[in-house]
């Protein structure tokens, strides 16, 4: 790779997307749009035949036997939880580090989210949990960030000492695997999102819940369609949440390219790392836990002067992100309620320094090189100013 400021100036108005969803289409879209008029033909957009292809190939892919397709991941975390029977008076533990619809969901199942800090490849740090349980526990919600598992040896061990449920929150683990089992098969149940950034992204919202148990199954089919047992039947109060046909077959189609692609999300982080390295650069770099693969919805790395980086990139046209800026316990919503600062000083450290670079499946190698470039250029004139 070439890091003189010459190479540089040549491409900088080239602009860098953090995700380019265009990229993917010309792979999918005669599949998909033949699938999507087949729908219009058929006039079956709400549970018709494609979302149940869907929830079973899903449920295939994963490993596990049934599969509930609903509106969005939120809507899929709360209606497991429902479904388990947790709610007013109960608690969930789940990582301090994480998208805030983990906790949102629990505070719409009634139920109170109880935050545990994370460790050093950004998951919930297992050491921690038992500090948390309470008489008021039910579950443990551990969530497969940025793309890894968390150590699900260490959760289920504890929540079996405990009597707890597990719930996985997969929403940015689609195909990832623990040890020998994909997430979203490593518990109860395992609950997805299919926002159009994802590694499995629909053209709009959607989520979906894999399920072990059958009556579990059961409850989550009436819950996600106002509890009906059949139609104008309603057993128990239920919501208006389910997976739309297109959406389904959207889905469907990219379902068979979703390992490919997160092959070459690998390669593309892979690259990263050694032209990060390569050039000396001084940042942290993912961190790739043992027992888990990594399938990269995103790369982050992690660096003191993250805002002035950021700042430079985006002047560069480079777009990044912060995966999250605000920890759940210190956002508005929430008051003090879950912990005030300083109550996970890992995960407020982190939120301080973190930053996702662009990634997606069709990102090439000129692309990182550039983005690695620019960081480059940051850094050597971060040195200058301080002779």
């Amino acid at each position: 790779m070439n890091n003189s400021k010459q190479s540089n100036q040549g491409t900088a108005a080239t602009p860098v997307p953090f995700v380019d969803l265009k990229a993917q289409l010309p792979q999918v879209q005669n599949e998909i749009t033949a699938r999507i008029n087949r729908v219009i033909s058929d006039t079956a957009f709400i549970l018709g035949e494609d979302t149940a292809g869907f929830e079973k190939n899903f449920s295939a892919y994963i490993g596990a036997p049934y599969a509930a397709g609903v509106a969005s991941g939120l809507d899929a975390l709360r209606l497991v939880l429902t479904a388990h029977d947790i709610g007013p008076g109960d608690e969930v533990i789940l990582p301090a580090n994480t998208f805030i619809a983990t906790a949102l969901a629990v505070t719409a199942a009634g139920a109170v989210p109880v935050l545990c800090d994370c460790n050093d490849y950004y998951l919930i740090d297992t050491g921690l949990i038992e500090s948390k349980i309470t008489a008021k526990t039910k579950a443990i919600l551990p969530v497969h960030l940025y793309g890894q598992c968390a150590d699900m040896d260490a959760v289920r061990a504890i929540a079996e000492k405990h009597s707890l449920f597990v719930i996985e929150d997969a929403a940015q683990a689609h195909g990832a695997r623990y040890k020998d089992q994909r997430a979203g098969n490593l518990s109860s149940a395992g609950c997805f999102s299919f926002y159009p950034g994802k590694n499995l992204g629909a053209f709009g919202d959607g989520g979906l819940i894999t399920v072990q148990n059958k009556e579990i199954y059961q409850k989550l089919l009436m819950l996600r369609n106002y509890g009906q047992s059949k139609k104008y039947y309603h057993d128990t109060k239920g919501v208006n949440s389910r997976l739309d046909t297109i959406q389904a077959a959207v889905l469907d189609v990219k379902l068979k390219y979703l390992d490919a692609w997160n092959h070459s999300r690998n390669e593309a982080a892979a690259y990263y790392t050694k032209c990060i390295t390569d050039a000396g650069l001084p940042v942290h770099t993912p961190q790739i836990s043992p027992d888990s693969t990594h399938i990269f919805h995103l790369y982050i790395i992690r660096t003191p002067k993250r805002d002035a980086l950021l700042s430079y990139l985006t002047a560069q046209n480079i777009s990044c992100g912060i995966h999250y800026p605000i920890p759940v316990h210190l956002q508005k919503c929430y008051g003090n309620t879950l912990g005030g600062k300083g109550s996970f000083p890992k995960t407020e450290s982190f939120a301080d320094e973190i930053l996702s670079l662009p990634m997606y499946a069709e990102l090439g190698k000129d692309k990182i090189e550039r983005v690695v470039s620019v960081m480059h250029d940051f850094y050597r004139s971060e040195k200058k100013a301080q002779v």
